[in-house]
């Protein structure tokens, strides 16, 4: 009798994450739409990492193209069983970044069934429990037919792709990191695409974060296009400010959410959420003016690479000639970048993050794990007819 899932292979290192590099799996799985017919083909498993597509492609020429990312997990047990972190939402994330685009809706049914595929047919990879890795999945749909001119797709394609990842990639951990505001750069436009889950949304910051990190900041982040005024999203994942802390008995905790139409809907930030709500804790969705970070006492990063990541601090250079937008009170301190103001929420020389990022971290971790009963309905598991197509 076949085990499944079957356990970790032992190809791979799994102890080593700062060398860990990405494998090549059994495959992925691919569906067609044409608009001839308005149906999707049905799931196929394609062993080639490589698409065929022709090179006058709308995806390719016009920017058609949109994604999701999502995390498999292994449950505790040998072999452990596998489950998916809240596919549902990312079906539902990937038809509304779809619709911007003018692409074709993909069936909540059929994006779950080519997850649960693309995960149960290469299981193998996905990471040992006790690594605390995932299997990071990733759906993508682009217009796939050829044309000389943009417009709605005759054909469009829907792939998912799998590989193992260690906690924390794209150059953010758990150690808490430097922050730098973008101000010479808008990511998105007032009434634009910004709030889809678009490639085009990423390639534009990717110079601009490389030129941060060279200059000792992790990560950056947005203000709105319109004002400057207003804080909107990390450049990898969303931004959550938290008032009040654990560590003193407080139970006053407020996660500040940004409500700006820019801004992609992170899952992992819903999550935290609905976490934070369970205990009792206050959270509000609204606007979140530059102004008030000093009045934080912890900011977060949430995305589904990143997980959760403490922000050291952060920084927003001042033009020449001009004040500083923030009052100085005792949280603004000086930066070694002059002509900067920085506010701090971890001071230099201390690792990790606060009270607050510990203990939801700890929490959505043990849900994504499985270490922890699934109150919320998270967890869908994977299972071996799954890879049955």
């Amino acid at each position: 009798m076949v085990i499944f899932p079957p356990s970790p292979t032992s190809a791979l290192d799994w102890t080593n994450p700062a060398d860990f590099k990405l494998p090549n799996v059994n495959g992925h799985i691919e569906s067609k739409y044409d608009q001839a017919t308005g149906e999707w083909s049905a799931l196929q498993f394609v062993a080639s990492p490589y698409i065929q597509v022709h090179g006058l492609s709308a995806g390719l020429n016009y920017g058609q193209q949109v994604f999701e990312g999502l995390k498999a997990f292994r449950m505790p047990g040998s072999p452990g069983s596998i489950a998916i972190f809240r596919p549902d939402r990312n079906a539902i994330r990937l038809n509304r970044s779809s619709s911007v685009l003018s692409m074709p809706m993909v069936p909540p049914d059929l994006f779950l069934r080519a997850c649960r595929a693309a995960i149960a047919l290469n299981a193998e990879y996905v990471p040992p429990h006790e690594t605390g890795w995932g299997m990071y999945c990733r759906p993508l749909l682009f217009a796939s037919g050829p044309t000389y001119a943009p417009g709605v797709p005759d054909e469009c394609t829907f792939c998912v792709y799998v590989f193992p990842t260690p906690a924390g990639v794209q150059g953010v951990s758990a150690d808490a990191v430097k922050a730098l505001i973008l101000d010479d750069f808008d990511r998105a436009a007032p009434k634009g695409t910004g709030h889809a889950k678009a490639g085009g949304n990423y390639s534009g910051v990717i110079r601009w974060s490389g030129e941060a990190k060279a200059q000792g900041y992790g990560i950056t982040l947005h203000l709105d296009s319109a004002r400057h005024e207003h804080i909107e999203e990390f450049s990898v994942c969303g931004f959550l400010g938290v008032k009040g802390s654990v560590s003193n008995g407080d139970d006053k905790i407020t996660i500040c959410v940004p409500d700006t139409p820019c801004a992609i809907d992170s899952l992992t930030s819903d999550s935290v959420q609905h976490i934070a709500r369970s205990w009792g804790w206050q959270v509000e969705k609204r606007p979140i003016p530059y102004t008030e970070l000093p009045e934080f006492d912890e900011i977060l990063g949430a995305g589904t690479a990143v997980g959760l990541t403490p922000i050291r601090s952060i920084t927003r250079r001042i033009a020449e000639g001009q004040n500083g937008k923030l009052a100085r009170n005792a949280k603004v301190v000086d930066d070694e970048d002059r002509g900067a103001e920085t506010v701090e929420y971890i001071p230099h020389g201390e690792r990790g993050g606060g009270p607050v990022f510990q203990k939801l971290l700890a929490e959505l971790r043990a849900i994504q794990l499985g270490q922890t009963k699934d109150d919320f309905g998270w967890r869908f598991e994977v299972k071996a007819s799954d890879g049955q197509i």
